[in-house]
C-alpha cells in the first residue's frame, strides 16, 4: 500500500516466493561471495549423490535429482561459506576486539574465512595468530586445571557432521562430563521430548514420499518459503495434486501463499505462479494449543453426533482401541475447555476452527508439518504432544500418505541427537561406549543450553567448547548471556566465520578455523566423506569439492581428536587411526547404535539408507508398546499476564539463517537494508495510539519484564510497520529480539527459550532512530 513508501526500506511485496526474485538473488549472492567460475561449480554438486550435502536446511533430497538441487537460500548458504573473503592475522592485527564489537552481526560474517588459528591478546586487545600445536597445548592444559569435569560446557551446532559430531560426545564423555548444550534445545527439543512421551520416537514419521500419496497437508508455525525451501517444490506438487493445504500461521508468508518453481521453465516464462494453501488462518501467537483442543473438541462432538444417529463416527476406533491408551483423559481435559476461551486465545471464529477440523475428518491421510512457531513457547512441549493426538484420533500414524513432520532447521541438527549429542544419557548409550570405546561414561544428566549459560552465569562452569554455532547471539537473553560468558576462563570456537559470540573475552578465547561442507577432506588415508541424517531419518554422504579456503584449516573431526589427546594423556580411544579413515568412526558408530548397521555400505549406495523409525510401522517404543494421548496445562501459557497485552514473536529474515544474516533484505516482507522493524496488525497500532512508521518502544510486560540488572526488558527506537499480522501479535527479528526473553522463560519439558510467545506492550518512543544501513 502506499503508506508504506513513507517509510524508507518499507514497501510491498507483491510475486510469489521463488520465480525471478530468487534468480536474481542467487546471482547477487554468488556474485558478492563467490569466485566466479570453478567455485561457482560447486552448486551443480550441492545434494547431488556423489556431492555434498546443503550446509542451510535438513529438507530430504528427493529420490531422482535434476541437475539442479538447490534452493535460493541453499545458494545463499554455499557462497557465504565458499565465500573467496578471507580474515588473515594482519586483519587481526589492524583491529582491535572492541573495535570489532561495534559492528553488526551481518558485517562480521561478512569478513569471510577465518584462516589461521587464533588467540586472544589482551595487551594489544586482538586475536593474534598460533599453531596449531599450540592451540592444543593451551586448551589441554586448560581443561585438564578444571577442579571437577563437570565444569565445562561443550556446546554443538546442528551443522556437524555425525562423525564430528559422535567423536565430540565421545571425547566429552571420557573426559567425564554430560554437559551438552545444543542448539535443538533452541530449536526442536520439544519434539525430542515430546513425541518419544507420545509415540516413543523423536522424529518425524513420514517419508518425502508420503507427500505424494497424502489427503491433506497442515502446515503449522513454519515459513518454508525462507527456512526450507525446497519445501516449496513439494508442496506444488501437492496443490496441483488438489489436495488441500491448511496453513495456520499469525503472519502471511509468501511461500505459504504462492510459488513460481526457478526449475521449471513454463512457470518463469509465464510468469504463472502455483497458489500453495488451499486455506490460510492467521492464529494469535501462543494461540496452537486451543486450536488443536479446539479442533479435537469438534472431532469429538461429531463422533458422538454420528454414533448416536447411527452413522460411522469420524474417529477411528480400532486404531485407538489396538494402538493406543489414555483416550478418556484426553476427551475429557478437551470437552471441559470452552469454545469461548478457545475462541479468544486462536483468535479464530469458532466457525473457522469447525472448517479446519472438517477438513482433517474428510481427509483418510494427512500429514501435520510444524516448526519453531510451535516449539518455542513455554507450552512447546504440550504443542507436539496434542499434534500428536490430533493425528492419532483419526490412526494418522503408522499410514502410507499420513504421519508427523517436525521441520527441523540445521542440516543434521537430528543427526547430531542421533549419534549421542545429548546431556541425558540413557542405559543403552552407556553401554554402547563401554562396547566400542572400553570406558564407562557418566551416567547423571548434564546441561542444556539454559542451564549451561546459567552455570557459567553462576560461577559453577568455567569453560566453553563451541563446535560451530554463534551460542551467545542465539541464545535468549543476551544481557544475561554476554555477562556469563565474559567470566569463563577458557572459550574455545571451532568456526569458519568470525561471530560475536569470539568477542566475548574470557580469561583464554581461542579460535580454531575448520573445512567447511563444501571444502576437500584430506586426512592420512586419503579423501573423506562425512554423513548428515535429514528431517526423514535419510542418512546419506556428503563430499566437499572445493580446495579449502587456507591450508591451516583442519577438518572437524581431527580438531576433535587432537583437543581429547591433549586433554586426556590416558585416553582408551585411539584417535588418530579413527581421523585418519573416517570409516573407522562409522564402525564404531555402528558399535554404539545398531541402528546403523552396515553403515559404511549403506552411505555409498546413492540416497544413502534411512534409519528405523518403529512407529512408522505403527510399533511404539514406550514402556507399555502403545502410543499415548497425553494432556496439557490449559490453553494459556500465562494466566496470570494483564488481559491488555500483546503477544510478541520473532522471525527470521528471508535474507538469514539463524543467526546468520546475509543481508538486510526481507524481500517477501518488503523490508530492505533495515532490520529495526517491528510488524504490528494496523488495528492493534491504532488501539495503541500509533501509526506506521512510528518510532515506537516494545517492553515486557508480566514475569519476566525485568532483567538481571533490574532494567525493564525492551528494545527502543525500532520502527512500527503496519502489517498484516494477526491481530494480538506482534513481530520482530531473531536475534534483535532476544533481549526481550528472559532466560528463565523457558518450556519446563524441553529447555526451549520462548522466542514465540513474549507478552509485550507498545508506546511512542523517546529513543534516537537507530541508523538505516544501506
Amino acid at each position: 500500500m502506499s503508506e508504506k513508501n513513507k517509510v524508507p526500506g518499507v514497501s510491498t511485496y507483491n510475486g510469489p516466493a521463488g520465480g525471478w526474485g530468487a534468480l536474481r538473488a542467487v546471482a547477487k549472492a554468488i556474485r558478492g561471495q563467490m569466485a566466479v567460475g570453478r567455485d561457482t561449480s560447486a552448486l551443480l554438486r550441492v545434494n547431488q549423490p556423489t556431492g555434498f550435502d546443503c550446509p542451510g536446511c535438513a529438507w530430504p533430497d528427493p529420490k531422482s535429482t535434476s541437475s539442479f538441487e538447490f534452493c535460493e537460500n541453499g545458494a545463499k548458504a554455499v557462497s557465504w561459506e565458499a565465500t573467496s573473503k578471507r580474515v588473515r592475522p594482519e586483519f587481526f592485527a589492524a583491529n582491535t576486539v572492541t573495535s570489532l564489537w561495534g559492528l553488526s552481526d551481518y558485517a562480521l560474517e561478512s569478513l569471510g574465512r577465518i584462516t589461521h588459528p587464533m588467540a586472544y591478546d589482551a595487551t594489544t586487545d586482538t586475536y593474534v595468530a598460533i599453531t596449531w600445536s599450540e592451540a592444543m597445548d593451551r586448551i589441554g592444559q586448560a581443561l585438564r586445571a578444571l577442579p571437577d569435569p563437570r565444569m565445562a560446557e561443550f556446546y554443538t551446532s546442528g551443522r556437524a557432521s555425525n562423525e564430528a559430531a559422535f567423536l565430540y560426545q565421545i571425547f566429552v564423555r571420557e573426559y567425564g562430563s554430560s554437559n551438552f548444550p545444543d542448539c535443538s534445545n533452541m530449536c526442536h527439543e520439544a519434539t525430542s521430548v515430546g513425541l518419544p512421551q507420545s509415540i516413543g520416537v523423536g522424529k518425524g514419521t513420514v517419508l518425502l514420499e508420503d507427500f505424494d500419496h497424502c489427503d491433506a497437508v497442515f502446515c503449522i508455525g513454519h515459513n518454508p518459503g525462507t527456512n526450507h525451501p525446497r519445501m516449496l517444490a513439494t508442496l506444488r506438487e501437492v496443490s496441483k495434486r488438489n489436495v488441500p493445504i491448511i496453513a495456520i500461521n499469525p503472519l502471511p508468508e509468501r511461500g505459504l501463499e504462492r510459488f513460481t518453481d526457478p526449475q521449471v521453465p513454463i512457470e518463469m516464462v509465464a510468469n504463472l505462479a502455483t497458489p500453495i494453501a488451499s486455506t490460510y488462518y492467521q492464529i494469535k501467537s501462543g494461540g496452537d494449543l486451543a486450536l488443536l483442543k479446539g479442533m479435537m473438541k469438534w472431532l469429538f462432538e461429531e463422533d458422538r453426533n454420528a454414533i448416536d444417529h447411527g452413522h460411522a463416527g469420524v474417529l477411528d476406533h480400532d486404531f485407538i482401541r489396538e494402538h493406543t491408551t489414555g483416550i478418556d483423559a484426553l476427551k475429557a481435559d478437551v470437552e471441559s475447555t470452552t469454545w469461548d476461551v478457545i475462541v479468544a486465545k486462536t483468535g479464530l471464529s469458532r466457525e473457522e476452527i469447525e472448517a479446519v477440523a472438517k477438513t482433517y475428518s474428510q481427509a483418510k491421510r494427512v500429514i501435520v508439518c510444524y516448526g519453531m512457531g510451535i516449539t518455542q513457547h513455554a507450552h512447546g512441549t504440550e504443542n507436539v504432544q496434542q499434534i500428536a493426538n490430533l493425528l492419532l484420533l483419526r490412526g494418522n500414524i503408522g499410514r502410507e500418505g499420513a504421519g508427523i513432520c517436525p521441520l527441523r532447521g540445521h542440516s543434521n541438527v537430528q543427526g547430531n541427537r542421533t549419534v549421542g549429542i545429548t546431556e541425558k544419557p540413557n542405559d543403552a548409550l552407556i553401554l554402547g561406549i563401554e562396547r566400542a570405546f572400553g570406558f564407562t561414561a557418566p551416567k547423571e544428566h548434564g546441561h542444556d543450553a539454559v542451564r549451561a549459560i546459567q552455570a557459567i552465569g553462576e560461577g559453577h562452569s568455567k569453560a566453553l567448547i563451541s563446535l560451530g554455532g554463534n551460542l551467545a547471539v542465539a541464545m535468549s537473553d543476551p544481557q544475561a548471556t554476554f555477562a556469563a560468558m565474559r567470566t569463563l576462563d577458557l572459550a574455545v570456537h571451532i568456526t569458519t566465520k568470525l561471530n560475536r559470540s569470539q568477542l566475548i573475552i574470557g580469561k583464554q578465547s581461542i579460535i580454531l578455523p575448520c573445512l567447511g561442507r563444501t571444502e576437500l577432506d584430506i586426512q592420512a588415508e586419503g579423501q573423506q566423506s562425512i554423513t548428515v541424517e535429514d528431517s526423514m531419518s535419510m542418512v546419506h554422504a556428503s563430499a566437499g569439492q572445493l580446495p579449502p579456503a587456507s591450508e591451516h584449516l583442519r577438518s572437524e573431526p581431527w580438531i576433535i581428536a587432537h583437543i581429547a589427546k591433549a586433554t586426556l594423556p590416558a585416553t582408551r580411544v585411539d584417535w588418530d587411526a579413527l581421523v585418519a579413515n573416517y570409516d573407522r568412526i562409522r564402525d564404531k558408530i555402528e558399535i554404539v547404535y545398531p541402528d546403523f548397521f552396515d553403515y559404511n555400505q549403506r552411505i555409498r549406495e546413492p540416497g544413502g539408507f534411512r534409519l528405523y523409525i518403529a512407529a512408522s510401522e505403527r510399533k511404539w517404543a514406550t514402556a507399555d508398546g502403545k502410543a499415548h494421548f497425553l494432556l496439557a496445562r490449559g490453553v494459556s501459557e500465562d494466566p496470570n499476564l494483564p488481559s491488555q497485552h500483546l503477544t510478541l514473536t520473532t522471525v527470521r529474515s528471508h535474507d538469514q539463517y539463524n543467526t546468520t544474516i546475509y543481508s538486510l533484505n526481507d524481500r517477501y516482507r518488503g523490508v530492505t537494508g533495515r532490520r529495526d522493524i517491528v510488524f504490528v496488525n494496523p488495528d492493534d497500532l491504532k488501539a495503541n495510539g500509533l501509526q506506521h512508521g512510528d518510532r515506537i518502544d516494545v517492553e515486557v510486560v508480566g514475569p519476566n519484564a525485568v532483567d538481571h540488572q533490574g532494567n525493564t526488558r525492551s528494545v527502543r527506537g525500532f520502527v512500527a510497520v503496519s502489517y498484516p499480522i494477526a491481530a494480538g501479535t506482534v513481530a520482530i527479528y531473531f536475534p534483535e529480539g532476544n533481549c526481550l526473553v528472559g532466560l528463565d522463560s523457558f518450556d519446563p519439558e524441553s529447555g526451549t527459550p520462548t522466542y514465540k510467545s513474549v507478552p509485550v506492550s507498545l508506546q511512542r518512543s523517546r529513543a534516537k532512530a537507530p541508523a538505516v544501513d544501506a
